[in-house]
């Protein structure tokens, strides 16, 4: 990961449903829950996001953000579930880092004793940190999630 300074990394999770969205659109926008409106607003371009993948628990993806955050409520990802419909109204132009393909994911349990992100809940549940949308991360774990995404990348081409 390329990270600029004074530029954060982000996790972001969703399913592999909307994954596949991005990555069908070129990663070209991120869109952020309804309720995550305060966090978008905290994004700035150069910010990097990382991409974890629910169901798969693996991280698929980085993005680069390419600017301030702007409401739109166009459909784009599938909207959530019958009852919690979600827009992603708030959203950032984007543009790729690094895409795995599915079958390339890195899987999030092979670091979750590694990231100190992870580290804030019992080792057995893991899984708690990647709950909720959007959080920011440590240096450390953006440079060593960077690393085994785009390691992963290389083995696969």
């Amino acid at each position: 990961m390329t990270e600029a300074a004074g530029s954060r990394a982000w996790i972001l999770t969703g399913s592999l449903e909307n994954f596949r969205v991005n990555v069908d659109r070129g990663f070209d926008v991120i869109g952020l829950k309804e309720r995550r409106r305060r966090q978008a607003a905290e994004l700035e371009p150069g910010d990097e996001v990382i991409f974890y993948v629910t169901g798969l628990q693996g991280f698929g993806g980085i993005a680069r953000v390419r600017s301030h955050m702007f409401e739109d409520r166009t459909p784009i990802w599938p909207q959530g579930t019958k009852r919690k419909p979600e827009a992603y109204p708030w959203r950032v132009e984007a543009g790729p880092v690094v895409v795995l393909d599915e079958e390339d994911f890195v899987p999030a349990e092979e670091l979750a004793g590694r990231l100190e992100h992870v580290r804030k809940w019992p080792p057995e549940h893991w899984h708690l940190a990647f709950q909720g949308q959007l959080r920011t991360v440590e240096e450390a774990d953006a440079l060593l999630l960077g690393e085994r995404i785009e390691t992963a990348a290389r083995v696969a081409t």
